[in-house]
């Protein structure tokens, strides 16, 4: 049993977006304040403001930090003095900043270890833009400020369907030059880790991507599979990482054949978020790996064409929440596990009847 609730950490996003909408809704049931205790970093005259415009039914009390968190409350802490304007649907510089002042004050208070897991409603990457934020988006700016070193890696998932990117928010002409056999091994290893430690898969496997069409008809149409990924892939085979493709992204997904796997790796943003979001849009989360903090969000943006309607799904940013109390859980348990180690008292030979199985997918899939 746990002493407390799990104290979850949300950043109020750009407030001219659907992000008050969505959290507010999500929250509306009160069956979510007997699994954690919300600690939204934002603006109550904002958060109200939504609320009367959208005529949601969810109270909060206002307190000056998470340590005065209640459980069974909805908890806003004031993260800007000045007066803000709402702009529906509209990309201000003012809500940049409010949306910045939040994000820094959640991490300022997660360094405290005032709350256990971060989600972060969406922001619009240009707005937030600053002398403070000039990064692509939250992952990079987190890894940043609270990584201690370590590399973060995207994922989206839907239940046990996974993506990760290899190369995240850069330009699609700067994606051949920096994808190379380092940076595919660095990812597929802190994926690898994060299917073990946050999703409790004992041995995961992992189908990754290639970069050119058809795999790159042994270098008819591209070399980067035969030079960078596949050479990649054989280094972390003896690694120990079961690791299968490349195979192109059309016809892996077009077929299926996603199913079969834990994980996949994808080369770059649109190739692994472009089919992920036409089957998982509604209830897709992305999820930061790889940093020390549990950090999660809901997989659509700021939505400005529908915010301030009333229309917006709270679906994925629920379930953001579900996933952020969930992989807590899950390295909570892998803490305790491996605290005190059992020592091995037997060799357990393994096959390769899965790998064999599994290099059956077509790869020819058009």
């Amino acid at each position: 049993m746990e002493e407390r609730k799990i104290i979850v950490g949300i950043t109020h996003g750009d407030i001219n977006g659907v992000g008050y909408e969505v959290i507010l809704k999500a929250f509306s049931d009160p069956t979510m304040l007997d699994l954690c205790t919300p600690v939204i970093y934002g603006s109550p005259k904002v958060a109200a403001y939504h609320r009367k415009a959208m005529d949601i039914q969810t109270n909060f009390s206002i307190i000056n930090s998470a340590s005065e968190a209640q459980e069974g409350r909805v908890n806003i802490v004031n993260c800007t003095e000045d007066e803000l304007k709402v702009e529906l649907a509209k990309p201000t510089q003012e809500a940049g900043r409010a949306a910045l002042a939040a994000l820094e004050m959640s991490l300022k208070e997660y360094r405290e270890g005032l709350f256990d897991v971060l989600v972060t409603a969406p922001i619009n990457k240009h707005t937030i833009q600053s002398e403070n934020f000039h990064f692509p988006g939250h992952t990079e700016y987190i890894e940043e400020r609270i990584g201690n070193g370590q590399k973060a890696l995207m994922i989206l998932l839907k239940d046990d369907f996974r993506v990760a990117l290899v190369t995240g928010h850069v330009p699609v002409s700067e994606i051949s030059k920096d994808l190379t056999q380092e940076l595919i091994m660095e990812k597929m290893t802190i994926f690898h880790r994060s299917l073990k430690q946050d999703f409790g898969i004992d041995n995961p496997r992992i189908a990754v991507f290639s970069l050119n069409p058809h795999a790159g008809d042994c270098g008819l149409i591209g070399s980067e599979e035969q030079t960078v990924i596949i050479p990649a892939m054989e280094e972390m085979i003896k690694r120990g990482v079961q690791c299968f493709g490349p195979y192109p992204a059309d016809g892996f997904m077009g077929s299926g054949n996603y199913r079969y796997f834990d994980g996949i790796l994808a080369m770059y943003h649109d190739q692994g978020l472009a089919p992920f979001k036409a089957l998982a849009m509604d209830e897709g989360v992305n999820f930061t790996a790889g940093l020390p903090i549990v950090r999660t969000s809901p997989a659509h943006g700021t939505a400005y064409d529908i915010a301030g309607q009333g229309v917006a799904s709270e679906d994925s940013f629920r379930q953001a929440i579900y996933v952020a109390l969930d992989v807590f859980r899950n390295r909570c348990i892998e803490k305790e596990i491996s605290a005190h180690p059992l020592r091995k008292q037997y060799y357990e030979k393994r096959d390769d009847s899965d790998k064999l199985k599994l290099d059956t997918v077509d790869e020819e899939q058009i």
